[in-house]
């Protein structure tokens, strides 16, 4: 038991209650206001850190209990408030930010070794002559055989203009071949596709999230459908998480006159507080629209469709959205890190809030518990909705009802098929995935040549042949899939979209979200049907 001087007694206090020594440092608690000012908390998570630092039985990591303890702060808050370290904050930039710099491959390790699936289209690799399964050996001189996925961004990406050495093996050649490749801005498109609708002259753009291009990217694509006879558009925001406020007040700008309330924010410091007009003539106002969304659509999505539904712009199809109506701020730390703290809510221009309560179990609200569940079919009157919990209403432009708190609940419901046994245990057990890494690697640079590089020819034109499926059937056996030829038969035209949807992800770069929502087409199929209404309810307002 440690022994204190006579001079130490009237600070401090001990008690050994088994081998539990109650140190109390400073005045006796009762004595003591409790402060809650930000200055009095700080010092508090200061002096416990300094104890911990000092006292503690083993070396902490101060980093790690700080992290965590941030964490902890913020749970307290809303689901969406958040801590980025520094490398998730720097990764999470190079997402929305529109590039990043390095040598331009997509890669998968197998058998201890990078293989390149595909070289980007356009990119210095790809210039320079890398092909589709080509092995990294070598990176700088160092051997490259066994390093984890993780690392070899760290080794390939870099400062523009700076260069890196590959070796590479490939398949035929006796020798490994170097390549010096100079860094270069690889983009990362938000726009992943976009085509015209095979015997319509309706338009199609998926988007796959709202980066600092967006606005942009969506001008050139409808720009381009517009000279292939586009008259209507489906703008697809199914499974797009959000991002940027600023674009999708941009996005709607597009399609709507100048003057309206797109969103508008309120903070409880008023000066974060801001509201958004459309500000000009848009390049899409005359084109009629639908807009597809589902529960994977998110806080931007929702901003976009939910400004559509209440302007009586056009339709919103599909599924009810995720349900965030919150705004985050980002703060940028000392040390590299990021604060994503919530500081306003955001209203579309009805003056509804859409999202859905988060009190309570957190795991409720993750698992979309709250949102509007309708059954399928129209829903342009909105009379259907649920409103067992009474949700407040509001009046689109032409005095349709909208409620607000359960996310965006669409004009029109389609709901899509639950996946059979047969595609979820394929899916779990790799099936798919493995198959599509073999196509790429065995015949993508066929594929890229016989395509011309383009994403809609290959999306129209290529399906599985005899061979494709004892392949596939082949790889179903190795993964120890059970496969059935009924099953096969009765789910071939969506097992024939989930493999070229993952090629594109190679081949084309395109994103895992574009992948799930091009495998999903019963939404896109009934928008065809729609546009007579969705043009009805544009004249309306």
């Amino acid at each position: 038991m440690p022994s204190f001087s006579a001079s130490s007694r009237p600070l401090l206090h001990s008690l050994v209650l088994g081998a539990l020594i109650v140190i109390s440092v400073g005045m006796p608690s009762f004595l003591v206001a409790q402060e809650t000012t930000p200055l009095a908390q700080t010092k508090k998570f200061g002096e416990i850190i300094n104890l911990i630092h000092q006292n503690y039985v083993d070396t902490a990591n101060l980093q790690q209990i700080s992290e965590s303890a941030i964490r902890g702060m913020l749970s307290k808050l809303d689901p969406h408030s958040a801590y980025l370290p520094p490398k998730v904050r720097e990764s999470e930039q190079e997402r929305f930010q529109g590039n990043y710099f390095g040598i331009g491959v997509l890669f998968r390790i197998i058998k201890d070794t990078i293989t390149v699936l595909t070289p980007l289209i356009g990119g210095p690799s790809e210039r320079l002559g890398v092909q589709c399964g080509d092995r990294i050996v070598k990176i700088d001189n160092a051997n490259a055989v066994g390093m984890k996925s993780n690392d070899v961004p760290t080794k390939l990406k870099g400062e523009r203009g700076t260069k890196v050495t590959v070796h590479i093996k490939r398949e035929g050649s006796p020798n490994l071949i170097p390549l010096t490749i100079m860094r270069e801005g690889v983009p990362i498109r938000t726009v992943d596709a976009s085509w015209i609708i095979e015997g319509t002259d309706i338009g199609y753009i998926y988007l796959n999230k709202f980066g600092a291009t967006t606005v942009e990217e969506v001008q050139k694509a409808a720009f381009a459908l517009k000279q292939q006879g586009m008259k209507k558009l489906v703008l697809d925001l199914r499974n797009n998480a959000g991002g940027y406020l600023q674009q999708a007040f941009g996005l709607v700008d597009e399609f709507v006159p100048a003057g309206k309330t797109i969103v508008y924010t309120k903070a409880r410091n008023e000066v974060l507080s801001e509201r958004y007009f459309s500000t000009r003539a848009g390049s899409l106002e005359n084109i009629p629209l639908i807009v597809l969304i589902n529960a994977g659509s998110a806080s931007a999505s929702e901003i976009v469709s939910g400004a559509i539904q209440d302007l009586d712009r056009g339709l919103v199809v599909g599924e009810t959205s995720f349900g965030k109506g919150l705004v985050q701020v980002p703060y940028q730390l000392q040390d590299g890190s990021e604060l994503r703290l919530t500081i306003a809510r955001y209203y579309t221009p009805s003056g509804r809030s859409i999202q859905r309560s988060y009190a309570g179990d957190r795991s409720k609200y993750y698992a979309l518990e709250g949102r509007e569940d309708v059954e399928e079919g129209a829903n342009l009157d909105h009379k259907h909705e649920n409103d067992t919990t009474p949700r407040p209403k509001f009046k689109t432009v032409s005095g349709r009802t909208v409620y607000g708190g359960g996310g965006i609940v669409p004009d029109y419901i389609v709901k899509n098929d639950t996946a059979s046994k047969f595609m979820r245990q394929l899916s779990s057990k790799g099936v798919i995935q493995d198959f599509a890494d073999n196509v790429v690697i065995k015949s993508g640079n066929e594929l890229r040549a016989k395509y011309a590089k383009d994403i809609v020819q290959f999306l129209q034109k290529y399906d599985l042949d005899n061979a494709a499926i004892a392949e596939l059937k082949q790889t179903a056996t190795e993964r120890k899939a059970e496969w059935k030829d009924e099953d096969f038969v009765r789910d071939a035209a969506i097992l024939n979209r989930s493999v070229k949807a993952l090629i594109t992800t190679y081949i084309w770069n395109t994103s895992p979200e574009f992948v799930e929502s091009y495998v999903e087409n019963k939404e896109v199929e009934k928008a065809v049907q729609l546009f007579p209404e969705a043009m009805k309810i544009a004249r309306a307002k």
